[in-house]
């Protein structure tokens, strides 16, 4: 201990980090019926491989400095990350965000934590994704709670902390994890609240551009974000029809009329038909995103 009784960090013991991928994505439904939301594509990208990309900007990558919880549709998650990251299956239903860190407190074995949220989307003109959120790491105590924040329009409003709404990201201490049990909860509660009224809580502003992506509104925008004001169109695509500010995946074809949606790996748009707004998946669901 130090002399203010603090614990500080432990030598060569760092970071590591816990991406959470283990929700259900209810709001995202019927998109995630089938696909965890971890998995939907945002830029012709899997989230998931957004966050372990972000991560491996700030030099954490593998399975002993990096991990994944899954819960629903876990053997999904689970094949898709493969040998990037420890895999933590949770039994049953989710554990929840503080729930899932519990669940990996052997793993976490001493160090300060790096958490983020596979759903959250960031965009940093002035940086690529990792030193976009280093202000998050540089300097850090190992003793605070720091959370990644942008300045919300109502800074007394609910939710949020020191006037910012959180964008994802959180750095968690040691001292605050070891003790988490693997039972559902929720870091908000369980660790976030409690540090804010010790006062060993921060909130690290984001520059960027941020979506948590939970509803199919805010998974369009994402996407929209992510094509650059233009259209974004995989190599494998077949495009013979209008198309505007659109995201085209893998394999898809588009002999239709399209603006401003999202169309899955697969996904097939006949002539005659007009999409506006709408993300439609491979197995040629159509969902509205107004």
């Amino acid at each position: 201990m130090t002399a203010d009784g603090r614990e500080p960090a432990r030598a060569g013991a760092g970071i590591c980090a816990v991406v959470l991928a283990a929700g259900e994505g209810t709001r995202l439904r019927p998109l995630t019926t089938g696909v965890p939301k971890a998995l939907c594509p945002v830029g012709n990208v899997p989230l998931l491989d957004r966050a372990l990309a972000r991560l491996a900007g700030l030099g954490l990558t593998g399975p002993d400095r990096v991990a994944v919880n899954a819960a629903y549709l876990a053997d999904q998650v689970v094949a898709h990350v493969g040998d990037r990251a420890h895999r933590s299956v949770e039994p049953g239903e989710p554990l929840g965000t503080a729930g899932g860190i519990g669940n990996l407190r052997d793993w976490i074995a001493g160090r300060g934590v790096l958490v983020g949220n596979a759903d959250a989307y960031l965009a940093d003109p002035g940086a690529a994704p990792g030193p976009d959120i280093a202000a998050l790491l540089a300097g850090w105590d190992g003793h605070t709670v720091r959370l990644l924040g942008r300045p919300a329009a109502d800074p007394t409003a609910p939710g949020t902390f020191d006037g910012h709404d959180f964008t994802g990201f959180s750095l968690l201490p040691w001292r605050l994890v070891r003790d988490l049990p693997p039972t559902f909860g929720d870091l908000v509660r369980a660790v976030w609240r409690p540090a804010e009224a010790a006062g060993a809580l921060a909130v690290v502003s984001y520059p960027g551009v941020f979506y948590d992506t939970g509803t199919p509104a805010d998974y369009l925008a994402a996407n929209l974000h992510a094509a650059g004001g233009g259209s974004l169109v995989d190599p494998t695509a077949t495009v013979t029809g209008p198309l505007r500010r659109s995201v085209v995946g893998a394999g898809a074809v588009v002999h239709g009329d399209v603006a401003r949606a999202v169309l899955w790996p697969g996904a097939t748009v006949e002539a005659g038909e007009r999409l506006r707004d709408v993300v439609r998946t491979g197995d040629g669901l159509t969902v509205p995103a107004a």
